[in-house]
């Protein structure tokens, strides 16, 4: 699968270079700078090209608490795939009073993993949020340990194009989903919604065309044959960031989406979206330091604290590369720049645009929020990098 190039279109500017050396000299390298003022950006855009469909930010694209926070005192709902994730946002409401607390959880949180571990659906079963499933197996797990839940059916629908596919491991087949729903309320269980993933950073929008009409056809069936109403669709995330000024903005996105979720459900269906990657991969900056350096068959190689095994990971599990960036101005010369852990795999780039760097120089790569971070591990001893909240 080709990576997407992600770097920001506008060059960086003098005050936020100086901002993120001065952060670097305050708390030492590596740092993961967020800006919360640029999340609540990205949430309002979001909301204002999509007013009608409720926000349900995807946590595993980056599980801050800072961030969960921020999205949290915005109104935000939240996609979980995991009890860590679940007790992540659940943080933020255990002072309510319980019945407060549950309602909350209802109408604010989706468990959006398929599989969840019979551990985990017994805690669920406490709190009664909604849950995906998309395969009998599922269900029978689900009726023992969490029947008090409401459930939402993945359905499998194409995902052409997109960063990241993920319909070869999610999703049940269209042409079993009213079976799949029928097995469900035979159960005694009771199905929501449907939901769909087009893929992350999905840049053909026909896929999310396509889906809805599959949603839309799989509904009517399922009310016409069992009698009964499903007024939840969950239309997943993809929602493309501007990498390049080759993305299509949401705005175009939401143009269509809104005028086929008119057309096709009527007007009390509840629209869920669960963008993760659109609200905080150009909110969050790293800045690393050269630690060393030497020339190899007669390129200049950089070596630096921090690397894939760390913030850089999402070249690895995201499909994506962030251009290492200087904050010295000189000619530029093709560079080589690895991660700082003993492995040939740690391999940033081997194609960065630098100026000549000293040991102790510092580094940067800007819109590596989503699935970057949250992937960082304590690989050789190398501890991630340390977060730095601004504008909180």
């Amino acid at each position: 699968m080709k990576k997407e190039r992600c770097d920001e279109t506008p060059p960086i500017s003098r005050a936020k270079k100086k901002l993120l050396q001065e952060l670097a000299r305050e708390h030492g390298t590596p740092i993961f700078v967020i800006d919360h003022e640029k999340i609540r950006q990205n949430y309002r855009e979001f909301r204002q090209y999509m007013p009608d469909v409720q926000v349900y930010f995807a946590v595993k694209a980056n599980s801050t608490p800072s961030i969960v926070k921020t999205l949290y005192d915005l109104g935000g709902s939240f996609d979980v795939a995991s009890l860590p994730e679940f007790m992540i946002v659940y943080q933020n409401i255990k002072g309510m009073p319980e019945k407060e607390r549950l309602d909350w959880i209802w109408d604010k949180i989706i468990y959006a993993n398929t599989i969840k571990p019979i551990e985990t659906l017994q805690v669920l079963d406490q709190y009664k949020p909604l849950v995906t499933f998309d395969n009998h197996e599922e269900l029978k797990k689900i009726r023992q340990y969490a029947q008090h839940a409401g459930l939402v059916l993945r359905l499998r629908v194409p995902n052409t194009g997109s960063m990241v596919e993920l319909s070869s491991k999610f999703g049940a087949d269209p042409g079993e989903a009213v079976d799949l729903i029928e097995e469900a309320f035979g159960m005694d269980l009771v199905v929501e919604g449907l939901s769909f993933h087009v893929g992350s950073q999905c840049t053909n929008f026909e896929n999310y065309m396509q889906a809805l009409q599959l949603s839309a056809n799989i509904i009517d069936e399922a009310e016409s044959r069992l009698d009964r109403k499903i007024r939840i669709l969950d239309i997943g995330g993809g929602f493309p960031v501007k990498y390049h000024p080759g993305v299509k903005s949401l705005r175009t996105l939401a143009k269509k989406l809104n005028a086929e979720i008119k057309r096709l459900f009527p007007s009390d269906m509840q629209i869920l979206a669960e963008p993760g990657r659109f609200l905080v991969a150009n909110a969050c900056t790293l800045v690393a330091k050269v630690v060393g350096k030497t020339i190899r068959d007669g390129k200049p190689c950089y070596y630096i604290n921090d690397g894939v095994y760390h913030t850089y990971s999402g070249q690895i599990f995201d499909h994506c590369t962030y251009p290492v960036l200087s904050f010295k101005p000189g000619e530029r010369r093709l560079s080589a720049v690895f991660g700082p852990t003993c492995d040939s795999f740690d391999t940033i780039t081997l194609s960065a645009e630098l100026p000549e760097l000293e040991i102790g120089d510092l580094v940067f790569s800007e819109n590596i929020g989503a699935y970057s971070i949250a992937s960082s591990t304590f690989f050789n001893g190398f501890p991630p990098a340390k977060v730095v909240n601004i504008n909180q």
